[in-house]
């Protein structure tokens, strides 16, 4: 009975830390940011594209404007149970080049020098105001001149 007694005390132990284990965050990393030791060997005005690419790697992303700006993102992510991932950090590492292709600028952002762009809206508004139809059909008796009777188009 004893024995009995100690296998079920060490099963409800177990089932309760697993419990506690799968409530707890998970975290999670996306993307690449070169480290500053690796952009030290990165000299503004004297290193090409090509040397950037073999010294750090190519860029996540290019310019979508311009073909002279690599961006490198790296984001790490909250997962908590049942809820949507939150993106709790964010780097952008941004080397630009001039027309020559050297590095003519390095800049680091984070998530607060971050900022929210409509890049594209989906929205229609329409020319129907608050009324009725009824109101729409009589509003329109007075748009009509009795010289368009008759007329075929």
């Amino acid at each position: 009975m004893l024995k009995l007694a100690g296998i079920i005390r060490t099963s409800v132990v177990i089932a309760m830390v697993l419990t506690l284990a799968s409530c707890s965050a998970q975290y999670r990393n996306h993307g690449y940011v070169p480290t500053d030791a690796e952009l030290q060997q990165i000299i503004v005005g004297k290193d090409t594209k090509q040397t950037v690419a073999e010294l750090v790697g190519r860029p996540s992303a290019e310019g979508v404007l311009s073909e002279n700006e690599w961006f490198y993102v790296e984001s790490r992510f909250r997962h908590y149970t049942y809820n949507d991932p939150e993106e709790i950090e964010r780097e952008v590492l941004v080397i630009s080049f001039d027309n020559s292709e050297r590095v003519a600028n390095i800049e680091r952002f984070g998530m607060e020098d971050g900022r929210v762009i409509a890049l594209s809206r989906r929205v229609t508004s329409s020319s129907v105001r608050d009324t009725t139809f009824l109101r729409q059909l009589l509003g329109n008796l007075g748009n009509i001149t009795p010289d368009q009777f008759g007329q075929t188009p």
